[in-house]
């Protein structure tokens, strides 16, 4: 199994749509000073399992790439084409038929995004972003694909007014003579409200006042979780809020069965000297935890369960990016396909992890009950067959001396016995796959001193792969003010609860 990247590995999960599976997608942006070719980038996303990939154009050699690979495509209508497509009918129907009815079914074309993030970085444009919408969706009606495809817009977070507490958020006023309609089609037609939403740029916004773990998930205190005071609901981190806000905000304008896709999430590796968050660590922690998020079926808040479905920001690092450092690093690989760090996703099924090298591993669940880790460390040096002699007092993984340390060994050397079975990694329960390498000092787990994995080599640039994705139609920094603003009123609360 390939080690996924999770990537965007698209496991399953309930989604706000019933008979949906959540899905964690990657996005596939192309300013890459040497780009790789649409079929060693196919190449990648097979490696890595991934099967759900959002393009920020309708390339037409990534869609002939990815035909029969049963990947599930979004494309996108870029911004530049947004005029004439919102003004013709006939301009939106020869789109469908080049981009969309030329490659279906082929090509597993899911989802049209229509611009990106057009209210906010192409205002004049709004007046006919719902007929661009509109226009779109009856060229799919007239192929007969209206069903298989769906239509909607990316958005930012930024549209959100005073969101916390989520339950009195509410969008930007001046903005509803657009999004009322655009709400009506996309309940209408069964889309999803496509959002953008980075609790790194709420996080840098906030001038402390966000704990760093709220924006990346990590556990917190009960004492330190933010509480809606009207619905008493307890938010444990940024993404959920924001999500949470979006449903709040649609409902205040009346419609309350819309599900949230998120377009676009993610936290860069690297960054200058303003940017210190900016980490391999912490664009790790950032990834693995939305991943399990998603895949855990865990929700939110106000929905509990229903997993949002979620594009992470971005396949590759782009070094032709304008900006700050930090807009070139948002990659979960290189050009090479050589992951830029290695995600750690346990307790998420059976998902793997963005090494090409294929390291998983077999651990103890954090947490898990000491009995029910004994009882089964010792099946598995018992009829298990596994040789535990390393486990010896004076031998190599004796210390530490617990009972976790030492099953996840046993649970490791049993998982790799069974040719890497997720159903070898389960012990009723106590175990999991993960992609951290438990060995240490001289405890070396098996298979983990063997690094050496073959990356795909980039030498043949798509001729058309650059062609609609400019700096306008993904540049960040415009997140956040508003989000933040809830956020920082929804921590300070909770710091005084």
């Amino acid at each position: 199994m390939a080690l996924l990247l999770l990537l965007l590995l698209v496991i399953s999960a309930s989604s706000a749509s019933a008979d949906e599976d959540a899905f964690i997608g990657v996005n596939i942006g192309t300013d890459l000073s040497d780009m790789p070719h649409p079929t060693q980038v196919v190449a990648l996303l097979k490696s890595q399992q991934i099967k759900h990939v959002r393009l920020y154009n309708a390339d037409r050699g990534m869609l002939l790439a990815l035909a029969n690979t049963g990947i599930k495509v979004a494309i996108s209508v870029p911004n530049e084409q947004l005029l004439g497509i919102g003004q013709s009918n006939a301009t939106a129907a020869n789109w469908v038929s080049q981009n969309v009815v030329a490659h279906y079914p082929s090509t597993n074309i899911t989802t049209i995004c229509v611009g990106s993030e057009v209210l906010t970085s192409l205002p004049n444009a709004a007046p006919i972003l719902v007929n661009a919408l509109r226009f779109i969706h009856s060229a799919l009606v007239a192929s007969n694909l209206d069903r298989q495809i769906k239509v909607s817009t990316p958005l930012p977070s930024s549209i959100i007014l005073d969101p916390f507490p989520p339950s009195q958020a509410f969008f930007n006023h001046s903005l509803n003579r657009v999004l009322v309609p655009m709400l009506s089609f996309l309940q209408s037609t069964g889309s999803s409200f496509m959002l953008n939403v980075y609790p790194y740029y709420d996080y840098m916004q906030s001038n402390g006042v966000i704990p760093l773990d709220y924006a990346l998930f990590k556990p917190l205190p009960a004492n330190r979780e933010v509480v809606d005071a009207n619905t008493l609901l307890h938010y444990t981190n940024v993404f959920d809020a924001v999500i949470d806000a979006a449903y709040f905000a649609m409902a205040s304008l009346n419609f309350t069965n819309i599900p949230v896709l998120v377009t676009e999430s993610g936290w860069p590796s690297k960054g200058d000297s303003k940017e210190p968050d900016a980490t391999l660590e912490n664009a790790n922690t950032y990834n693995s935890n939305l991943i399990r998020h998603v895949l855990n079926h865990t929700g939110t808040p106000k929905h509990p369960g229903i997993a949002v479905s979620t594009y992470i920001y971005e396949l590759y690092n782009e070094d032709t990016r304008p900006g700050p450092l930090s807009e070139k690093n948002w990659g979960l690989f290189d050009a090479n396909g050589a992951p830029i760090y290695v995600l750690h996703i346990t307790d998420a099924g059976s998902v793997l992890a963005n090494d090409t090298t294929n390291q998983t591993y077999c651990a103890a669940k954090d947490g898990a009950d000491v009995k029910l880790l004994q009882a089964a460390l010792d099946w598995a040096c018992g009829p298990g067959k596994v040789d535990c002699s390393q486990l010896a007092q004076g031998q190599p993984c004796y210390e530490p001396d617990t009972v976790a340390e030492h099953a996840t060994y046993a649970f490791d050397a049993y998982y790799k016995m069974n040719g890497k079975d997720p159903e070898a990694c389960d012990f009723k329960g106590v175990a999991a796959i993960t992609t951290s390498n438990p060995s240490h000092g001289s405890c070396v787990f098996l298979g983990s001193s063997d690094r050496n994995g073959t990356f795909l080599n980039s030498t043949a640039p798509s001729a058309d792969s650059k062609s609609s994705n400019s700096p306008i139609n993904r540049l960040h920094g415009n997140y956040g003010f508003s989000t933040c603003l809830m956020i920082m009123i929804a921590v300070a609360s909770a710091l005084v609860l």
